[in-house]
């Protein structure tokens, strides 16, 4: 029997965009998981390292926080990334699963392929990869909350060894995402919301789901259990060719670290939801594949997941959708369903922002809302 992949998040984004802040809310939320972490830090301090240590979650042990301590993590994949892993997966029990959060100025890419390398492949998958953006920042056409402290940063840090310029680390950290977060919309207005996402979708070169967070909200079901490892490889490795990066001790230094901290605890989840839908037998499969398109952003869901029957096809049919992009296939026949109580009523999954119009793919596909 093969043994099960443990999946791992990695989670990267500019200073003060909030990326401790969203890993401590899905820290909280997280229930009956064992929960590992692998935060990179510069210095000896271990600013995040701490914070997330003293959150409470239950997940939250320090026995399963491992910092990367020398640098950026794109520099030292071989030296530090391999070995933090192996740690992890050697543990027993291992983690359920695993989050990764690079440093503030830490080109993803490479850290995305080494999930590649045989003795990570074999025992864990890469999920998905999250890019945190600073909402408030970019509103005002700034990728970072506090400019001066990011250059400041880079003049001064000597562990950093990138001489890449920001808004092209920043172009970079988009292009791997498969799912943006948009931080702090709390301190946005709906006006400034609609502008940013829409020059997030000029950046991208590849389309990914915008998800709205605040300090005290975060969708833990629209982050895990993506499945996106071929895609967060394709992107990868389509932006590593058309960059090249020189290392140079000589060079100015271009890196940083998102030192933001918040103590509350207060972790809402009123501005998403998950609805349940009961759908009856399907003329096509195309009939839930487009009505879930059409649901996507910026129609609020964020994420589909079911089995469904379709008239005339004896094997059950299995969607799958992150934002716009859905996938769905027939699993073998005479595979068990998942079903409602009714015969023939498949079950689809939506999770979304609150006030998706759920109703109109209800609509679409003849089906019910049942929770």
């Amino acid at each position: 029997m093969a043994q099960q992949r443990i999946p791992a998040t990695v989670i990267t984004g500019f200073l003060g965009a909030g990326k401790t802040t969203l890993i401590r809310n899905l820290l909280q939320m997280v229930d009956g998981d064992r929960l590992a972490l692998i935060i990179n830090e510069f210095g000896d301090i271990g600013v995040d390292a701490a914070l997330t240590k003293e959150c409470g979650a239950p997940s939250c042990d320090a026995d399963s926080i491992i910092e990367l301590a020398n640098g950026c993590i794109c520099c030292t994949v071989a030296d530090d990334f391999l070995p933090s892993m192996e740690a992890l997966l050697n543990q027993t029990p291992p983690p359920d699963r695993i989050i990764i959060e690079t440093s503030g100025l830490a080109l993803p890419q490479p850290l995305v392929q080494a999930f590649q390398w045989p003795d990570i492949r074999t025992r864990a998958m890469l999920d998905g990869v999250i890019t945190v953006v600073d909402g408030p920042a970019l509103a005002k056409d700034q990728v970072a909350s506090d400019l001066a402290a990011v250059e400041n940063q880079r003049q001064n840090d000597p562990e950093l060894d990138h001489d890449t310029p920001i808004n092209e680390l920043f172009h970079d950290q988009l292009s791997a995402a498969n799912i943006l977060v948009l931080s702090k919309t709390d301190m946005m207005t709906d006006a400034d919301k609609q502008n940013v996402k829409a020059k997030l979708g000029r950046m991208m070169t590849q389309n990914a789901p915008i998800v709205e967070t605040t300090a005290t909200s975060a969708p833990l079901s629209a982050l895990f259990g993506l499945g996106l490892e071929a895609e967060a490889f394709e992107r990868s490795a389509h932006t590593l060719h058309d960059h090249h990066h020189e290392h140079d001790d000589d060079h100015d230094h271009d890196h940083d670290h998102d030192h933001e901290h918040h103590h509350g605890h207060d972790h809402g989840h009123d501005a998403f939801q998950t609805v349940i839908l009961s759908i009856p037998p399907l003329d096509t499969a195309e009939q839930v594949v487009d009505a879930i398109k059409e649901l996507a952003e910026p129609g609020g869901m964020l994420r589909a997941k079911g089995f469904l029957t379709v008239t005339g096809k004896r094997a059950p049919l299995v969607v799958q959708a992150v934002g716009s992009r859905v996938e769905h296939y027939y699993t073998p026949t005479g595979s068990a369903m998942p079903t409602d109580d009714n015969a023939g009523q498949g079950r689809l999954v939506v999770i979304g922002h609150a006030g998706m119009d759920v109703d109109t793919l209800a609509k679409r596909t003849g089906g019910s809302i049942t929770g």
